[in-house]
């Protein structure tokens, strides 16, 4: 069926681009005057340079397409047909419900620290959680309160007079902004001296405040206080995106920097662009622009988000002006209701041949939703597996052990098993299992030591099962343990488990991320449309080697 709405589709294509490209013919005086059309951006003060910069130079590229731009210098609501350059925490913006925005840079809020600092090294382990910030915040702390076996020497913390930055290290440290007891400093370059000066210091800013563009590097002398995130007393090695300027707006970008102290630099509009000009520009400005953000100290888009705006950008027709007409043609017409009447009869005999079927097969139709840490399922009282396999012991001693949701929900449908047999020896962190989707498969590790007593027999006689099954009953073995009261003391219980997802959503976008950039497939299974959420079975359509990647970088990582 799907092959044949297909070859429907194709024809009707095939007619209808004649027919557009007729059309297109005769309005080629109407697209140029489309091209022409004058566009009015509004630029808010702080990035009117950038904005200035980035219309000079796409003048110059395109000399006969007109932008007129402007600073905004009051509260207005969005003009229709205007372009406007934003950042997200723009007052102009409050309240307005804007039917599009666009993503075109992104700005960080960063603590910093002197890298003379003495504590440098243990800062770089363990970091600081929002709390430990709070502490800084609060005017009266010292290095004993932050670092183990530390002097009593007083923190002076320092902060750029920005309204916005301080409203977001309030939300952050989750402190009434009235109540921060901090200096501030009027300069990006004022901060930056004060930090070099005192060993001891703190300072707040914006990323673009502490960077040696030239280097492409941090300030000299500047260094950046990693974030414990997750709040497990240490940076985890997945977390340690704090290297260099890249690896950290990389990390900001699938989650790992906390979302209160990440700004972006949108294009807002009352309606998608349809001037071509705007179209153009925008381009412009998601490619070869992006040089601009960069020296204006900005953080440029990664190369995803690139391809995402380039691909919603996507217009292959040139809108008419207002009020113009097409020209067509008796040729047409008579493609356009040629082409109709050719679907109508198709369907017709379709329908015929199906004895007027009613319902609609599931393979026609596929809604896949996305993927995050809701749609998992995980039970209270089941013990979690860092390599995504569950645990629980029975009353009579035996350990049922499965699959745990959030690898299902990767994966996709499983259409075979591959089990050991009752009897067989197996040790914590060896294979147990292996599962596969159409002949694409992901070795798993046993959660625990023991022996093999049973295999459930639902699964052994239809693998498939499993994905019908609820979680405990879709269990894959009884084992009986030898070490269970260890071994269990290092798996995760319900609220560690759903903090620990987090971290594992996070890797998976990265995982995802970096095999989008060679990989256009995996791209289209990362962003959608709707802001770039995951797809549920993410890996379900995806190629032999993207699973095996998805083994040894994801899986086998975390034995």
């Amino acid at each position: 069926m799907k092959k044949l709405f297909s070859a429907l589709f194709m024809l009707s294509f095939i007619l209808n681009s004649i027919t557009c490209f007729s059309i297109e013919k005769n309005d080629d005086k109407n697209g140029e005057q489309s091209k022409m059309q004058t566009l009015q951006i509004v630029s808010s003060p702080e990035l009117y340079d950038l904005s200035s910069s980035w219309v000079s130079s796409f003048g110059s590229l395109h000399p006969e397409q007109k932008i007129v731009l402007s600073c905004q210098t009051e509260r207005n609501p969005l003009i229709e047909g205007n372009l406007y350059l934003f950042a997200d925490n723009n007052p102009a913006l409050q309240g307005e419900k804007s039917a599009w925005k666009m993503l075109i840079g992104h700005d960080l809020v960063v603590p910093v620290i002197n890298s003379k600092n003495p504590f440098i090294e243990e800062i770089n382990k363990k970091g600081f959680t929002s709390e430990d910030f709070a502490r800084i915040l609060s005017g009266d702390s010292n290095w004993s309160m932050l670092i183990d076996g530390a002097s009593e020497t007083p923190i002076q913390c320092y902060i750029s007079d920005n309204q916005n930055l301080l409203t977001k290290i309030a939300g952050f440290t989750k402190t009434d902004a009235a109540t921060i007891l901090v200096t501030k400093v009027k300069t990006a370059e004022e901060l930056v001296s004060s930090i070099k000066k005192d060993d001891y210091a703190i300072g707040f800013c914006k990323l673009t405040d502490v960077l040696n563009l030239k280097k492409n590097d941090f300030a000299e002398q500047i260094s950046i206080i990693p974030t414990d995130k997750n709040r497990n007393g240490r940076i985890d090695s997945f977390e340690n995106i704090y290297s260099t300027p890249e690896s950290l707006t990389r990390g900001a970008w699938i989650g790992k920097y906390p979302e209160e102290l990440c700004g972006e630099i949108f294009a807002f509009a009352t309606l998608k662009p349809t001037n071509q000009t705007a179209l153009d520009f925008m381009a412009y400005v998601s490619s070869e622009g992006q040089d601009y953000i960069k020296k204006s100290g900005y953080s440029v888009l990664s190369s995803v988000e690139k391809t995402a705006n380039l691909l919603a950008l996507t217009n292959p027709v040139s809108p008419s002006e207002p009020g113009s007409k097409s020209q067509f043609t008796s040729l047409n017409w008579i493609l356009i209701i040629g082409s109709t009447i050719l679907i109508v009869i198709s369907l017709i005999l379709l329908l015929f041949k199906r004895n007027k079927k009613t319902f609609i097969d599931s393979e026609d139709i596929e809604i896949t939703p996305a993927l995050n840490e809701n749609s998992v399922l995980a039970p209270r009282g089941l013990y979690y597996d860092k390599t995504h396999t569950w645990a629980f012991m029975e009353q009579d001693g035996l350990v049922k052990i499965g699959v745990d949701d959030f690898l299902k929900h990767v994966t996709g449908h499983i259409t075979q098993l591959k089990m050991k047999s009752p009897g067989e020896k197996v040790r914590k962190g060896e294979k147990i299992l292996t599962i596969i989707r159409n002949g694409k498969q992901l070795n798993l590790y046993s959660p625990v030591s023991g022996f093999i007593r049973k295999l459930n027999t639902l699964l052994s006689d239809n693998p498939a099962k499993i994905n019908l099954l609820s979680l405990t009953a879709g269990w894959i073995y009884q084992v009986e343990p030898v070490n269970w009261k260890r071994e269990s003391s290092f798996m995760l219980m319900f609220d560690n488990y759903r903090d620990w997802l987090e971290d594992e959503f996070t890797r998976l976008k990265e995982f995802l991320a970096v095999t989008a950039n060679s990989n256009s497939v995996v791209y289209e299974h990362i962003v959608m449309q709707d802001g770039g959420e995951l797809k549920d079975n993410v890996l379900a359509d995806l190629g032999p080697e993207v699973w095996e990647d998805f083994q040894t970088k994801f899986i086998d990582v975390s034995k």
